[in-house]
């Protein structure tokens, strides 16, 4: 590479990208970022192009396919052989391969790398990658990727990664869903919330994510670690995947519709576990 591979380049500086922007400086690398909000920060370029002419590894933490296909082909005059691109976003599996393809007509290298993990994970460093295509890119960039990561999954080819965090992130939907018509019963009942909690702490179905929402459900804080609105994409990326195939999904079409309720009534840049207060 021409250019050091201590030089990364970072689209995108909303809740995400802008930690990790944070843990690439103190890992060391020389951060130049954009965003196209015009949100503000040391090191910030003017546009994609400017980016990719600074930096020959490119994360993408953007919001949706158009913004992912509209940052990748203004930086399409300047990728090389010598570029590593690597999309984070969660968008549809055919923008994926859509982005993979117009990387490969301009012989920059690319990896299919969504991440799970939210808000306090990315601060921390600890976002687990899922990243599809070719091991040796991987091993090339895995330093990049370590400044933010407690984990650092290879999971087949690219557009299979994408795949499996939509396919998650159905899960984490469903089960909060489940959490919040639960919560709605037992406080229907006149039981308190946090003696859910203690119930729910022992039983088998007790997971992470039920311990980090169910406190925020308790306190009516819904401060956004993962937005309302982005769930429902998410959500909808994984119905299209199941209509591909002829695949029911009744427990995700009922939760996409409570989410969607959500987001029409202005709830959406709230974390998504408002959808909550639907249910009272």
């Amino acid at each position: 590479m021409n250019t050091p591979v201590s030089h990364v380049g970072l689209l995108g500086l909303g809740i995400i990208g802008s930690r990790v922007a944070e843990n690439l400086t103190r890992a060391g690398f020389q951060v130049f970022v954009w965003s196209r909000t015009g949100r503000t920060a040391s090191g910030a370029l003017a546009s994609p192009a400017e980016v990719a002419r600074a930096a020959r590894v490119i994360q993408i933490f953007v919001r949706d396919d158009e913004a992912l296909l509209g940052a990748l082909k203004e930086m399409l005059p300047s990728l090389t052989p010598g570029h590593v691109v690597m999309n984070h976003a969660t968008v549809s599996k055919d923008a994926t391969l859509e982005t993979a393809r117009l990387c490969g007509e301009a012989g920059a290298a690319f990896l299919d790398a969504p991440f799970t993990g939210s808000k306090i994970a990315a601060q921390n460093g600890k976002l687990c990658y899922y990243v599809g295509g070719p091991a040796e890119v991987l091993e090339k960039v895995r330093p990049v990727l370590e400044a933010s990561a407690a984990k650092i999954l290879h999971l087949g080819g690219v557009g299979d990664a994408m795949v499996l965090k939509i396919v998650t992130n159905l899960i984490t939907g469903v089960t909060v869903k489940a959490l919040v018509e639960a919560a709605a019963i037992t406080r229907a009942e006149g039981i308190p919330l946090e003696a859910l909690k203690t119930a729910l702490e022992s039983n088998a179905n007790y997971s992470p994510l039920i311990g980090m929402k169910l406190p925020a459900l308790i306190l009516q804080d819904f401060e956004p670690h993962f937005s309302l609105v982005n769930m429902l994409k998410d959500a909808d990326f994984a119905r299209q995947l199941a209509a591909r195939s002829g695949s029911k999904t009744p427990a995700l079409d009922c939760t996409a519709e409570a989410m969607r309720a959500g987001v029409e009534a202005g709830l959406g840049d709230q974390d998504f576990s408002v959808i909550g207060r639907l249910s009272e």
